[in-house]
This record gives structure tokens, sequence and C-alpha cells, in this order.
């Protein structure tokens, strides 16, 4: 037997079901967000992905999420986050983003459901699932990849006098009028995706660190994705206040926000991280107690 040990994995024969026991799982996390879009970013024209990242504007982000096992690799989460992004063209020397000089912040609140494949998954003990053999110890770190599918709302706003301000009712593009876009909604779906490590502390507790990039479909986070409207139309329609934030400008460049001219890239949607320190709960089923658990654990043998 000592001999057989040496070249095989002895377990109990329960063991390739003792997933099963701890499928539930609440996830508690915290971190940081930010946001790639038009506004801000780093010294040049902007590009897409987390190579136009402006590190300055990052905000923090909450969770609380639901994660179960449909397998022993395989699992769901549904995830509530919340996060603050936020863009200003002042912190870029890129020529023509800099004279735009917009600035915007917003909550994000969304609601995600992934589906992870953990490649390696965290364990505790040694590889044989027996009391006081000394063994191989398991690997405590684990290592998965998700993607899905969320909505999500956002709801722009920029600072005037000290004051912060809606900027969707202003409708600085010209949205609904006539020969400007539609009207985008606050409400927005997107598509989930990254990775993560997960550390087991006990039998309970497992922590973790997570980063997920979203993309989404709307291009109006950041209240920013077409051509300059008229400006005098925006001021009749929506006042001052409105064609200020339609075109607060410096005046450095000619004809850069004249109407027709482009004031963000529609082709490029909009998109933000969350990079999250989790804190991870297993709810073990309790069946100590049940006699027909007792009994089959009596009979269970060490299988090769």
């Amino acid at each position: 037997m000592v001999l057989l040990s040496s070249s095989a994995s002895a377990q109990y024969f329960r063991s390739s079901n003792y997933w099963k026991t701890h499928r539930n799982e609440v996830v508690f996390s915290f971190g940081i967000s930010n946001f790639l879009g038009e506004l801000g970013g780093r010294n040049q024209i902007g590009t897409d992905f987390i190579w136009d990242l402006e590190i300055s504007q990052t905000k923090p982000a909450l969770g609380i999420a639901w994660h179960y096992y449909l397998a022993q690799k395989v699992a769901m989460k549904m995830n509530l986050s919340y996060g603050l992004l936020a863009g200003n063209d002042n912190l870029t020397e890129e020529p023509f983003r800099m004279n735009r000089n917009m600035q915007f912040q917003t909550d994000l609140v969304e609601f995600a459901l992934t589906f992870e494949y953990h490649f390696f998954k965290e364990q505790m003990g040694h590889v044989y699932d027996l009391r006081g053999v000394k063994g191989q110890k398991s690997s405590r770190v684990g290592f998965y990849i998700f993607a899905g599918v969320s909505g999500f709302y956002f709801d722009p706003r920029a600072k005037f006098n000290g004051q912060w301000v809606d900027l969707k009712p202003l409708k600085t593009e010209g949205q609904g009028m006539v020969g400007g876009p539609d009207e985008y909604s606050n409400m927005q779906i997107a598509i989930p995706m990254g990775g993560g490590l997960r550390k087991a502390m006990n039998k309970y507790w497992t922590l973790g660190l997570e980063l997920q990039y979203t993309k989404t479909f709307t291009d109006y986070i950041d209240d920013v994705s077409g051509v300059y409207y008229d400006n005098e139309v925006i001021e009749a329609t929506g006042g001052p206040i409105a064609a200020y934030f339609a075109d607060p400008s410096l005046g450095l460049i000619d004809g850069q926000t004249a109407t027709g001219a482009q004031r963000g890239d529609s082709e490029d949607l909009d998109a933000y991280l969350f990079l999250r320190f989790t804190a991870v709960y297993k709810m073990f089923k309790n069946r100590q107690r049940s006699k027909k658990y007792r009994t089959r654990i009596r009979r269970q043998k060490i299988v090769f």
C-alpha cells in the first residue's frame, strides 16, 4: 500500500463531490474604478482599450455578489457593483483634447451575471483526505477567468460655478433636436470580462484580487459622442448653461468647435474598469447531524 501510494493519488471516493458541500458563496468586494472614453486620457489622440487610461481619475468601487458552482470548475456569479467614473480634458496635454476642455463625473450602478472557469481552485489541507496523514499540500491559490452580461445605470454631470449640473437634460449635442442624434438612455447593457486570483485563508474565508473590463454599447457615459451642434440653437432651447457645456472650449484652435466639427468619436464606445479586492465566505452544508450521512461516512474506503 505504501509503494502504491507513491504513484497514485489516494483519496476518499467522495472527494470528487466534495465541492458540492460549499457550492454557495457570498462575495464582498471593494476597490477602484476607472473610465475609458473620450474625456481625459493620456497625452495623445484617444485610443482604444487601456492604452488611454488616466490614472489620476481612479475612483472608489464597492460590490456584493452571490457565487454558485455549477460544476467543480464552473461557477455562476450574480454581482451588484457601484463605481464612480470621471474624466477631465484639463489633465491631458494633447492640444485638441485640452482645448475641448470638457469634464464629467457619474455614479455607475451595475448588475452583472457572469460565468467563471477556474483553471485551478484554492484548497485547504492535503491531497489525501485522511486525518493525520502527511502528504503534499494542496495549493491555497486559485486562478479563474469570467465573462457575461450586465445592465448598468449612469447619469453624467459636470461642475458649473462649484455646483454639479446634470448633463443629459441639457442636450449638449442637440439630442432630440432637428438634425441632431436621438436622446440616449441612462440604462444600458454591457459585456463584463476579466480574471482573478483567490487565496484560501481557512475553511470558510478566501481573499482575492479581481480585474474586470466592461465593454459597453453606449458612447454617452461622459455625455460626449458625436459632433458639435449649433450652439445658438442649444442656448435658445436650454439656456446659457446648456450652451456652455455644449462648448466650454478654451478657444485656442480656430474652427475646432464649429457646428458639425468632431466633438467625440461615436465609433469608439465607452468602457470602464473595476479592480477589486474580494472577501469570499463559503457556505458549507451542515450534514454532520444526518444519520444517513454518518452511516455513509463509516462505509467509505480508500481507493486508488
